[in-house]
């Protein structure tokens, strides 16, 4: 472990001076026009690689045998290389002096990126979260991934003319003539790399389906950052084409989405107990589906509405947009409460159906024969448990009363009758599986209704 340690920690220190070399490039030549094609914020690129190099480091330093914390290390290094070459690139490119080999440098901009995209969604998926893969089988995937990373990176090499969107100014250095041979080989390597993704992302479906219930919040740890990078992702792309500060704002937001990977990542593999994420996910719903419909509201009526009138964005249609919206809040809010719930329970109730349900079931059964039986059942299935049990104490004797799913159950030990006065009950759900040490999960203490 120890070993494994020098090497996590290299990284990482080299990782922070390539990413400081880069700061001080950027403090140095700021006033530098940003290119008009250049996507994302200037200096992001370091942002992203101090994240993924922190949490590479710390989770080698925490597990040094577990490959995922080697992937985010590699990948703070990709994006501290990147940070820098773009920076010496753009200085050079605004005529700076002194600054040789400015094209061989601002060269690596052409392809360094297709690694990072890599390591972050094909790898990761596939090793995430124990460091195996989900299966032998899928072992080819990795390997065809590496292929078409590669085939990507020696096209995006050899292809003549500028080097690409990020510094248009510098020539490629080793580009080829004719393009028509690096163009195809790019179009090719970039969609088989895309099925490697499509393929590495059902990867981890199935491996949540029969994964215990750790792992299956582990996952979901990833599935959320990686959902929230995709739904940003598609409208940053469309208006990236468009100068204005509404493509600002989407770039951002987008940046500042990939930062919740490696948070995510790290918190799923450091935390043996999981926080749920279900209360989480909802209200994100919620809040994005209610800001959603706002935005709507306020473009029809101020924008649509002002384009037919000839007055757009004047006092009055801002005004009724605002009352609309007031009007429409609490219908849109609990549309988007019972879609929400729909998205994170799936046909399973939602925790407070359950206990609105148990409440009405109790207040109406009048015979213990038959509340405990429900009981369990209700707890089983709302907690998604393999199985709950019903005990009844009396005295200093406890006795199993009900169980889900249901089974003969034990007979009260001699000399006691089931009848004792004042009987206490606990009920608790039976955990479904052990945790990543091997050791069972402990279950929640049972509860005296």
């Amino acid at each position: 472990m120890r070993s494994a340690r020098r090497p996590a920690w290299s990284l990482w220190i080299l990782t922070l001076v390539v990413a400081a070399v880069g700061l001080a490039l950027m403090v140095w030549d700021w006033s530098a026009p940003v290119p008009a094609g250049f996507f994302g914020i200037r200096g992001f690129a370091g942002l992203f690689a101090v994240c993924f190099g922190g949490v590479g480091a710390l989770l080698t330093w925490r597990r040094p045998g577990h490959p995922v914390g080697w992937i985010f290390a590699a990948a703070g290094l990709v994006e501290a290389v990147d940070f820098a070459t773009f920076e010496y690139g753009l200085a050079a490119s605004a005529g700076r002096p002194h600054l040789p080999a400015a094209g061989y440098v601002g060269w690596v901009q052409l392809w360094l990126w297709v690694p990072f995209v890599a390591l972050v969604t094909v790898y990761l998926f596939l090793l995430f979260p124990d460091g195996r893969l989900p299966s032998p089988r899928w072992r080819p995937v990795g390997w065809l991934a590496g292929g078409f990373t590669a085939v990507v990176i020696a096209g995006l090499s050899f292809n003549p003319g500028s080097e690409g969107p990020n510094l248009p100014v510098l020539r490629n250095p080793f580009g080829v003539s004719p393009a028509a041979a690096p163009f195809d080989a790019i179009i090719a390597g970039l969609a088989g790399l895309l099925c490697c993704v499509v393929l590495t992302a059902w990867s981890l479906v199935a491996r949540a389906r029969r994964g215990t219930e750790a792992a299956r919040q582990q996952i979901k740890w990833l599935a959320y950052s990686g959902g929230l990078v995709a739904v940003v992702l598609v409208p940053a792309v469309a208006l990236s084409l468009t100068p204005g500060i509404p493509a600002r704002i989407a770039k951002g937001a987008l940046m500042l989405a990939m930062l919740t990977v490696p948070v995510a990542v790290a918190v799923a593999v450091l935390k043996y107990r999981l926080y749920d994420l279900d209360i989480v996910v909802r209200k994100t719903v919620v809040a994005a589906l209610v800001a959603g419909a706002f935005t709507a509201v306020y473009a029809i009526v101020v924008v649509a509405v002002g384009a037919v009138t000839g007055r757009p964005g004047s006092s009055p249609l801002t005004f009724a947009a605002a009352a609309l919206a007031a009007v429409l809040l609490q219908p849109v809010r609990a549309r988007a409460g019972l879609l929400a719930d729909r998205l994170v329970y799936g046909r399973r109730a939602t925790p407070y159906e359950v206990l609105s349900e148990f409440s009405g079931q109790m207040a109406g059964a009048y015979s213990v024969e038959d509340v405990l039986p429900r009981m369990a059942a209700m707890v089983g299935q709302a907690t998604g448990a393999e199985r709950a049990e019903v005990w009844m104490r009396t005295g200093g004797t406890e006795q199993l009363a009900a169980a889900w799913p249901a089974q003969a159950l034990s007979a009260p030990p001699p000399g006691e009758s089931a009848a004792a006065p004042a009987p206490e009950l606990l009920a608790a759900p039976v955990p479904a599986d052990r945790g990543l040490d091997g050791q069972a999960a402990p279950g929640p203490q049972p509860a005296r209704p």
